[in-house]
């Protein structure tokens, strides 16, 4: 309805400038077409006459009535009203509404989606947890928000892929192999010869428990067995990370999220791509020797200061091998590159960015998108939760699944922006209530399938297409604001996807639940006159379709009962 709105309003302009009104050769700025905040405004508002005005040398007000005038209204519009300073403020006929509706129906689970990226591709890289324990609640924010990242990008059309990126060399995981090496050897934590920086937790115990039966871990598309010998530290790194990926992924799979790829960092050192990323950056000029350790120039990008690459023992500073990641997913021809991550690694973006960069290899500036989040309280009983028995330190993304349930956990943890501080309740994410909003839209979900169990056990009859021909009450705000809400639903999986932002999925779905309970509260369904009937039925059953639908885009269930 928006885009055939504008079509309408973009029509108007044409003639207005073939009248001589507007100039032919004044390129003017584009136009926005919204919906009032003030609902009793209309359905939808533009601001084209006030860019129009000046152009025109005239006031909004005069140029707004000339694009009223030239605005070919058909069937669908039933009013244009000038506003304030030169807004126009459109109202739609019944009959908008009921091809609405139709669409709707038509489309059915496809109904928001689009084709705006088709033939484009898209790398979502999310959770990427070192290897080292179980997943914390912050990954399980990282992963619901990477995972309806992709989702809304792949319905507005992009080829996604989804790719987890594993921290599996450097110092944690030498921490990791000592410290399930001292569980094998019968040491605990706090006796005398336990590793410095070792793990606590009791899953190193398990890990090791299994390191000394000779257990095979099944994972992605192989095994590692154990050689159970408590003194071969590099089996024990071996399988210690193969322990614990595979532990990773059984949550991550039971929290609904999976992955295209699974990206290892020791890769890029055994296939030498951080070694040809280093002479790539050294032979494009950016680089220089100082103390011993080698530079990028990366205040030539807009760092704050130059950054060592190689320090002077030889080793590589942990943005190098980001920088070499980052180049593959550009060679593997990822237009968009989105990179989900904790606040706390604000710091490393404008390096990697650099590095891009200064390999002058034609990406494009500020490529890749990064989408930060904040970190994420636990509440109980009005207290801060903060330790898991099993993790030893810290709350484990299992421990909430199994307290809150998937579908509250998925969307408590994705219904803020990203960049904001969240506070999980998990007595309200237990709750049976309607303050509770998941609760609230399944459940509304739930009811309107009741309403087809009752149709059965009156013996009534439901025809769709006889529905979808009847009138609307229109004079009812309720059912207005309700057809409102349904339609503008694509363009909050549009905005969703662009601005990569998939927490306006759970706002919209929320309101329109809201919008829905109005309605039911205000109309009887089941009624005598089968016209009547069809026509209310045929708008509950639209309500359920776009509920099923955007609860599907977050990964939620839509239940048919509660």
């Amino acid at each position: 309805m928006k885009t055939q709105l504008r079509a309408r309003i973009q029509q108007g302009i044409d003639t207005l400038r073939d009248r001589g009104i507007v100039p032919a050769d004044v390129t003017l700025p584009d136009f926005v077409v919204e919906r009032p905040k003030d609902r009793s405004h209309g359905d939808f508002s533009t601001n084209a006459a006030l860019l129009l005005a000046k152009p025109a040398r005239t006031s909004p007000r005069n140029i707004a009535q000339a694009l009223v005038d030239a605005i070919p209204t058909g069937d669908d519009i039933a009013a244009i009203d000038i506003a304030g300073p030169g807004f126009l403020n459109f109202r739609l006929a019944a009959g908008a509404w009921q091809d609405q509706l139709r669409e709707i129906h038509r489309q059915a689970g496809r109904y928001g989606r689009n084709d705006s990226g088709r033939g484009h591709r898209a790398g979502v890289e999310y959770v990427s947890a070192n290897p080292t324990g179980p997943l914390h609640v912050g990954h399980g924010r990282a992963a619901v928000i990477g995972d309806c990242i992709a989702r809304v990008l792949a319905a507005n059309g992009w080829d996604v892929t989804r790719e987890f990126y594993y921290n599996d060399a450097g110092v944690q995981i030498e921490n990791l192999a000592r410290s399930v090496q001292a569980r094998a050897l019968g040491l605990v934590p706090g006796d005398a010869g336990w590793p410095e920086d070792g793990y606590r937790g009791e899953y190193i115990g398990d890990v090791a428990s299994a390191y000394l039966r000779g257990e095979t871990v099944e994972f992605e598309d192989h095994g590692v067995t154990a050689t159970g010998d408590a003194q071969d530290l590099d089996a024990i790194r071996h399988f210690s990370v193969a322990y614990l990926r595979r532990e990773q992924n059984a949550d991550l799979a039971a929290y609904g999220v999976q992955f295209d790829v699974y990206f290892l960092e020791s890769s890029l050192y055994a296939d030498h791509k951080v070694e040809e990323t280093v002479r790539g950056l050294v032979a494009h000029g950016h680089t220089y020797e100082e103390g011993g350790a080698l530079w990028l120039r990366t205040t030539d990008f807009g760092d704050d200061k130059d950054r060592v690459m190689r320090k002077s023992d030889g080793t590589y500073t942990y943005f190098v091998p980001d920088v070499a990641y980052h180049l593959s997913k550009w060679q593997r021809g990822y237009e968009r590159a989105i990179t989900e991550l904790g606040a706390d690694h604000h710091g490393s973006l404008a390096r990697v960015r650099a590095g891009l960069q200064a390999l002058d290899a034609g990406i494009p500036q500020g490529w890749p998108e990064y989408v930060l989040h904040q970190m994420v309280t636990v509440m109980r009983g009005g207290e801060e939760v903060k330790l898991s028995k099993r993790a030893g330190s810290y709350l484990t993304l299992r421990d909430l699944v199994e307290e809150a349930g998937r579908d509250a956990t998925r969307w408590f943890l994705l219904a803020r922006k990203p960049d904001s501080q969240l506070v999980f309740d998990i007595d309200l994410a237990r709750s049976q209530s309607l303050d509770n909003p998941v609760y609230y839209v399944q459940l509304s979900h739930a009811r309107i399938c009741g309403l087809w169990r009752q149709l059965r056990e009156r013996g009534l009859a439901f025809d769709a297409d006889n529905g979808l021909t009847q009138p609307l009450d229109l004079d009812n705000a309720a059912t207005r604001n309700l057809l409102t809400e349904l339609a503008r639903y694509p363009d909050v999986v549009a905005a969703a996807g662009e601005h990569l932002e998939p927490h306006l999925i759970t706002g919209y779905l929320h309101e329109l639940a809201q919008a829905f309970q109005s309605y039911y509260n205000d109309h009887q369904f089941l009624v005598d006159d089968p016209d009547l009937r069809d026509a209310r039925l045929a708008l509950a059953q639209a309500t359920r379709q776009v509920l099923a639908n955007g609860l599907d885009l977050i990964g939620v269930s839509a239940p048919e009962a509660m």
